[in-house]
Formats: C-alpha cells, sequence, structure tokens
C-alpha cells in the first residue's frame, strides 16, 4: 500500500515538475521587475514639484550671483548662476548640476523649457545643454552648412556667448549654430578693433545679450555695439545703437502700446510706416521713454511686462521701477541700506516678481518691496 502511494507520488511530481520550474521562473522575474520598476519609472516619468532631481547635488544655499531665474511647466525654479552651475528648487530641496553633471558651462546665460517639458541651459562659453530629468548632456550643433535662419513653432533661441557673433536655435531636433550676416557698420567696428592692436578683445559687435519675441512673432537680438537686430523670418533690420551703445542692448521689451524699450537708450520706438526710411531698418519714429534720473549705466538691464499691462524696469544699480503707461513708480533695492546690482527681472506663472542680482542672491516681490528670498 505504502509503496503505491509512493510511487503516485512520484509520478505526480515528475508529471508537474516542469509546471513548477515554470511558476518559480515567472516569481522571480516578477520580483526583478518590482526591484528594478523605479529606477526605470523615475527616468521615463517627468519630474514634479514633489520628485528627486536625481543626480544633482543637494545643496543647502544658493549662490550669491544668480543672473537667471525660470519657472517650468511643473511649477518647479531654475537658478542660474555666474559660476556654480544651475540650481533646482522644488520648494523642499535645492538642487546644485555642475558641468560635472554634464552642463556645458558654470557660468548660466539662458534657460528655457520647450513644449515636452525638457529644461535646455546656455553657457557663457557657448553651446547648450539639455536635462533629461538626471543629468545634462551638451548637445552638438549642425554643421554651418546645414543649419539655417528661419522661424519655426517649436524654436528655442539662445545667445551665443563666447562663441562670438553667432546664436543658437533649437528646432524640437536640430542645434543650429547661426552668424548674423555681416553689416557695414559691424564691419567698420571689426577693422577699428583689429585684434593685432587689441589682443585681448573676445567680444564680437554682433555678440547677443537677449533676445525678444515680439507680438506679431518677430525676433529681436540686442547686441553689444550694433543695437537692435530684428529678424522677421526671412529678413533682417538694424534698429541702431541707441544713447548709450557702449552699454549694448541688454534687454527689449513691448508695452501695451505695441511700442517698444531698448535698455541702451532713454527714448522709446514705434513702428510708424511713415517715418523716413533707411536700408536695413525698420522704419520707427523715437519717443521719450524711460523718465528718470538714473545715470547711463542705470537706464535697465532687464523689463518684463506685468499681467495688468505695466512695465517693470530693473536698473544695474538704482532699484525696480514701474511704468503703468502714466505713472513712474520707484522701488530701491538694498542690502544694508545700500544699493545693489541687479541683473534680471523675471515673472513667473503665479505673476509673482523675482531679481537676480550680481551679488546679493535672490529677491522676489512682497507686493510692496523686493525682499531677499530664503530657500
Amino acid at each position: 500500500m505504502c509503496d503505491s502511494v509512493v510511487s503516485a507520488a512520484r509520478y505526480s511530481l515528475s508529471m508537474h515538475l516542469p509546471l513548477i520550474v515554470l511558476f518559480l521562473t515567472a516569481v522571480l522575474a516578477a520580483c526583478t521587475r518590482q526591484d528594478t520598476a523605479p529606477d526605470s519609472l523615475s527616468e521615463a516619468t517627468p519630474k514634479g514639484p514633489t520628485a528627486p532631481a536625481a543626480a544633482g547635488e543637494i545643496v543647502t544655499e544658493l549662490d550669491n550671483a544668480v543672473f537667471h531665474i525660470f519657472q517650468a511647466k511643473d511649477s518647479v525654479y531654475w537658478l542660474g548662476s555666474d559660476g556654480q552651475g544651475v540650481y533646482r528648487y522644488d520648494g523642499k530641496e535645492l538642487v546644485r548640476f555642475t558641468t560635472a553633471q554634464g552642463l556645458s558651462d558654470d557660468r548660466v546665460r539662458g534657460i528655457q523649457e520647450d513644449r515636452s517639458g525638457n529644461i535646455f541651459v546656455s553657457g557663457e562659453q557657448g553651446g547648450v545643454s539639455r536635462f533629461d530629468g538626471r543629468v545634462f548632456t551638451r548637445l552638438n550643433a549642425l554643421d554651418s552648412t546645414a543649419s539655417e535662419w528661419k522661424l519655426g513653432p517649436d524654436d528655442l533661441w539662445f545667445p551665443g556667448g563666447q562663441d562670438s557673433g553667432v546664436v543658437y536655435r533649437w528646432d524640437g531636433t536640430s542645434l543650429h549654430r547661426l552668424a548674423f550676416p555681416k553689416t557695414q557698420a559691424g564691419e567698420a567696428h571689426i577693422a577699428a578693433h583689429p585684434r593685432s592692436k587689441y589682443p585681448n578683445a573676445r567680444y564680437s559687435p554682433y555678440d547677443v545679450y537677449t533676445i525678444f519675441e515680439d507680438s506679431k512673432g518677430h525676433l529681436w537680438f540686442g547686441t553689444a555695439i550694433l543695437g537692435a537686430c530684428r529678424f522677421d523670418g526671412t529678413s533682417f533690420a538694424w534698429a541702431g545703437p541707441g544713447e548709450n551703445g557702449s552699454f549694448g542692448v541688454r534687454s527689449i521689451v513691448e508695452d501695451q502700446d505695441g511700442k517698444f524699450w531698448f535698455s541702451n537708450t532713454m527714448s522709446r520706438f514705434a513702428e510708424d510706416p511713415n517715418a523716413a526710411a533707411e536700408p536695413d531698418r525698420p522704419r520707427y519714429r523715437k519717443e521719450p521713454g524711460i523718465a528718470t534720473d538714473a545715470d547711463p549705466y542705470s537706464v535697465f538691464m532687464s523689463n518684463v511686462r506685468a499681467k495688468d499691462g505695466a512695465l517693470w524696469i530693473a536698473t544695474l544699480g538704482k532699484g525696480v521701477f514701474r511704468y503703468d503707461g502714466t505713472e513712474w513708480a520707484h522701488f530701491p533695492v538694498t542690502h544694508d541700506d545700500t544699493p545693489i546690482w541687479i541683473y534680471s527681472i523675471y515673472r513667473d506663472r503665479q505673476d509673482a516678481l523675482w531679481l537676480g542680482t550680481h551679488e546679493h542672491g535672490v529677491y522676489k516681490f512682497n507686493g510692496k518691496t523686493f525682499e531677499k528670498f530664503k530657500f
């Protein structure tokens, strides 16, 4: 009797052993997938405000020299420093990314986001890096013969930094490195400042400080020497060096009346089809602009247009001015009762105003004054 039971058990085990092995293999595979799922999921899922920033370094303080502030669609803030890389702030942690994590340059000169939520950072030395959710990767520009000037719906534009006389255009697939067409004024400046006479000169008169898109979809490039250049997708037009050409055009804004303000002039400009035509120049008339006692180097470094249409103008050393189209209001920005140098003003997605400064970190407007923001 016992022998027959043992034989039956052996027979049953031999018949079902392949199924048992198959079941155990499936269990082990599921366990393995469960162990690895969080990593693969974190790489595929866009980072939200509560998601970790992955490969960066968690820090407790922001660098003092913060030039650029940007809020992404996921509400995360990105802050570009002048030597310590870029910071990511999700409201809880401050994470720093440098060239060690693939950034093209630790001196940041621009931060943007594409339609898919990818973050792009440009640097002082030139080049653009893209953030994949964990690290930055420097993008390779197309050969100059393959790069083309055009305007597309997915374009992102970046100043060339010390890659003199060029700008970069990301079309959603490729990075184009684009040089400005030569102008008579630009070539005259180069001829007057030869490298043999000025060996330490690292800039080109075509170097770009700022890029602005107007209400018609045209791009304006603020240059170091030659004023503002407007590109309409087909042709170029130059708006002159302004009233303080050595300061360069560091910021451009269009007010609620469709008139343009350039940072190196105390005037504003209105397009006028009846204005005298000049070669390669848009037709505009000059009108009174900023009405302050600011010295020429403090006309303004940066500006934004608020939701109510008012202009907020950040000067280099004399605080911030608000212009509603009729009246001016002044907001001093100080540290220990001493005016500080401001680099940029930024309006976030909640209409809050932020300042990037040369030596004092980041300031935020509290409704009455600008005060230092503590991370």
